[in-house]
């Protein structure tokens, strides 16, 4: 006979419960619109600082040989395209500009086809070629020589880097389009025009550093365009020394002034290292401190230069319809030049650095919450 034992009483422990967060807890936090200011000047003047150290300048081309050579050959050539455009605008323009005789009104026609033109056309590519010399070589002098992300060495990898520079050059043009059509407009104009060229200088400078670590076109667009105070200080004094002159005379002093603001640029760091997060942790905790609502953190600068561009090629492209359907959509020039980019997550191993990787664009988050990149 089976005896039954009473049922024992179970006891039960209790978690404490957790304290619940309010709903304004949990709403982003904004700093002050004072602050914001004093936060977006501080980085301006970091840019001015950064593009004002002659000093690493003078220590680079100093200390490298490479880079001292491929300096003195840019100036010599730039020299000489100055010195062709300012004695054409300054003696033989005003010599002819009132002539009867046909020769004589059209000598200067003769001498910009002749001679200045080629002069210029085979400084820009001399130029670009040797300043690309000099970035990647003050870049590996930074960071070690294999810290630069190379394009594979296919046929693939050939064509796509062709195409890449084949919308560079594109860009190139619709930019300085765009920042004459800026200054055409009346009263406005000339300091938008200013503004925009600030931007553009600063893009073209940083350009080499931002390829050599990988960072994709857009990658690069955006990260210009949130940090539009720090850019715009540090193109500020090429833009004013550009600004003397004809339109030659201002691409020919670009072209004069471009190696040494490489340099700058391998040695400058841009500020904020997060715009939607800029201030260091306090000791409240983690708290996320957006800048004020009322001052932007992304201008859209290149927002119309990207768009004519793509037009622009999308128009000069065979076989568009073919492409959309081997691809399976509608895939804009800009977004195929990335390919080459893209995925090049790269280690940067400065002398007692630690190796950081670079995070793709996706780990963003949008305002509200961190964004980390």
């Amino acid at each position: 006979m089976s005896s039954v034992h009473p049922s024992q009483p179970q006891t039960f422990q209790y978690l404490p419960a957790a304290p619940s967060r309010s709903a304004r807890s949990m709403y982003p936090t904004f700093l002050s619109l004072q602050d914001t200011i004093a936060l977006q000047t501080k980085w301006a003047w970091r840019g001015l600082y950064d593009a004002l150290r002659w000093r690493v300048v003078i220590s680079a081309v100093v200390g490298d040989s490479e880079i001292r050579a491929n300096i003195y050959k840019s100036l010599l050539l730039n020299s000489l395209s100055l010195t062709s455009i300012y004695a054409f605008d300054l003696f033989l323009h005003p010599l002819v500009r009132d002539q009867e005789k046909w020769f004589h009104r059209n000598i200067g026609w003769f001498y910009q086809v002749l001679w200045l033109m080629p002069v210029v056309g085979i400084s820009y590519y001399l130029n670009s070629a040797w300043c690309k010399a000099i970035a990647k070589r003050a870049f590996s002098l930074k960071h070690g020589p294999r810290a630069a992300a190379q394009p594979p060495a296919t046929y693939t990898g050939m064509l796509t880097a062709l195409a890449t520079s084949a919308y560079r050059a594109v860009m190139i043009v619709t930019s300085v389009v765009v920042s004459y059509v800026l200054s055409s407009i009346p009263k406005v104009g000339p300091v938008a025009g200013f503004i925009f060229v600030c931007w553009i200088n600063a893009y073209y400078f940083f350009e080499f550093v931002w390829i050599a670590r990988g960072l994709s076109l857009s990658r690069r667009i955006r990260h210009l365009e949130e940090r539009w105070a720090y850019y715009f200080a540090f193109g500020l004094p090429s833009a004013f020394f550009c600004m003397w002159g004809s339109a030659l005379a201002s691409a020919a002093l670009f072209a004069l002034i471009y190696p040494v603001y490489v340099i700058l640029a391998m040695h400058a760091l841009a500020v904020p290292s997060d715009p939607y997060n800029p201030l260091p942790p306090t000791s409240e905790g983690d708290i996320v401190r957006h800048p004020s609502p009322f001052i932007p953190i992304r201008i859209p600068i290149f927002s119309i230069v990207i768009w004519i561009n793509d037009v622009i090629v999308n128009i000069l492209t065979v076989g568009k319809h073919r492409n959309k359907q081997s691809s399976g959509g509608d895939r804009t020039f800009s977004d195929a030049t990335e390919s080459i980019e893209e995925g090049e997550h790269i280690e940067l191993k400065s002398t007692g650095a630690v190796p950081r990787h670079i995070r793709p664009t996706s780990g963003r988050i949008n305002i509200g919450r961190r964004k980390i990149d």
